[in-house]
């Protein structure tokens, strides 16, 4: 989510989720996967329903130029992890859905496109644009503490 107050709510929306449907955890797998499932499905869910009210169109997305870095990774040892963090944050919602999924959740591009109901390449694409962006702001924020 964009801020702690939308984080909060979708928290909230996932306990009470969580809460009603606790009758069909069938105990088999971990309670935490299960749960875990229901928290991102909940997040999804808004982030899809926030999507068809802007009207997001992947083709009138801003093209970042490229940067001649190949990971974000590469970074780590340059910012701090909030201020890692904080570059994810300000990513555009489609961008930073795409990559918290690919990234922090471990999920495929395949599935990816599964659950958005969207092409496996423009998982890829989206992610790639998102990696360019972070690039693009971190190498910016890397020069300015060089100055």
């Amino acid at each position: 989510m964009k801020n702690k107050t939308e984080a909060d709510d979708v928290f909230q929306d996932a306990f009470i989720t969580l809460f009603q449907k606790i009758h069909q955890y069938k105990f088999k797998g971990s309670f935490e996967g299960w749960a875990k499932r229901i928290f991102v499905n909940e997040a999804l869910e808004v982030l899809r329903k926030k999507q068809r009210q802007l009207h997001i169109a992947v083709n009138n997305e801003v093209q970042i130029e490229d940067t001649n870095v190949s990971n974000v990774e590469n970074y780590s040892n340059s910012i701090s992890q909030n201020e890692l963090l904080d570059h994810i944050q300000q990513l555009p919602d489609n961008y930073r859905m795409i990559f918290n999924l690919f990234v922090f959740e471990d999920y495929s591009h395949k599935k990816i496109a599964e659950k958005l109901n969207i092409a496996e390449g423009t998982s890829k694409s989206l992610l790639s644009r998102a990696k360019r962006l972070l690039r693009s702001k971190i190498n910016d924020e890397t020069s300015k503490k060089v100055s």
